[in-house]
């Protein structure tokens, strides 16, 4: 089992410790991760705002690639998933345009027919190799982590692929399974601002805050992710948000990989855990009464 991997920019710097615990569980489970030689940037939702054509033949060229390696494409990065998606479906629904970005692909002497199939590694984890494989494989319990699974807004959405759009439950049942106390998060496809944080911070920071309030009030010590940026919305910006609202709150907030990593018995170096602003002992638990989430107006997607 091997797939084409496409790390993404995030990936190679503030997300460097997603990549590194990636790399380490597949190896670990004996599944091949062969890297797209000479890789760029997936176009991000900023080319495609302004000169579409430009994005999609940026995405597009990433996928032919994939597509000369004969693999289905790996994409952690929630954004890069996402755009890569993005560029099939807007080439085979739209043939004049898929015309135009083979037209820019033609100059460097590539073409590509949006046939390589992008996935998340939570989908191919889940589904490919399977939770009860994962779980026989692990070494560890994951005892004393009460996990708010968060998936953002982007993993599985918009279009229903291999989780539920408004309640996914992979990352719930993988956790579980490796022996984590998964609390019910309602907030779990909630966004956490994205690039917002650069352009409206205060509003950024109010998202931020209902998330991790969120996770405090269902019992959660610990909160998971799938997306580099929101693990770093999450974790970084957690004293201007305690500033913002007067509070206290220290969450450690990891990648999901890293948690199935630890339960393979991989090291905290091997997985990037060293490198968490809020280390694992700094786990607290939350009161389940009180907060935004308890509230029967907090859905998950709601704005």
């Amino acid at each position: 089992m091997e797939y084409a991997y496409y790390p993404g920019c995030s990936l190679e710097h503030t997300g460097q410790p997603y990549d590194s615990s990636i790399r380490s569980i597949f190896k670990a489970l004996g599944v091949g991760l062969r890297e797209i030689e000479d890789w760029n940037c997936c176009g991000a939702t900023m080319y495609m705002s302004s000169k579409k054509t430009v994005g999609y033949a940026l995405s597009a060229r990433n996928l032919a690639l994939a597509a000369a390696q004969g693999l289905q494409v790996c994409a952690p990065c929630s954004s890069c998933y996402t755009i890569l998606r993005k560029t099939n479906r807007h080439m085979l629904h739209d043939p004049a345009n898929m015309e135009r970005i083979n037209t820019a692909l033609a100059a460097a002497g590539m073409s590509y027919q949006a046939d390589v199939k992008v996935r998340h590694p939570l989908d191919i984890l889940v589904n490919d190799i399977g939770i009860e494989t994962i779980g026989t494989a692990s070494v560890k319990k994951l005892d004393g982590f009460k996990v708010a699974p968060y998936y953002g807004c982007q993993v599985v959405r918009p279009h229903k692929d291999f989780d539920d759009v408004n309640e996914p439950t992979t990352l719930d049942d993988l956790l579980r399974r490796l022996g984590a106390e998964v609390v019910d998060y309602p907030s779990k496809v909630r966004c956490c601002g994205g690039m917002l944080m650069m352009t409206s911070n205060e509003v950024a920071l109010d998202l931020n805050y209902h998330l991790m309030k969120c996770a405090e009030a269902s019992g959660a010590n610990i909160i998971a992710t799938a997306c580099p940026l929101c693990q770093l919305n999450l974790e970084a910006y957690q004293k201007d948000v305690n500033k913002r609202h007067d509070d206290s709150l220290q969450f450690p907030v990891v990648y999901f990989s890293q948690l199935v990593g630890l339960a393979l018995g991989l090291s905290h170096e091997e997985l990037g855990l060293d490198q968490l602003l809020v280390p694992l002992d700094k786990m607290q638990t939350g009161d389940a009464s009180c907060g935004p989430c308890g509230s029967e107006k907090v859905k998950a997607g709601a704005s």
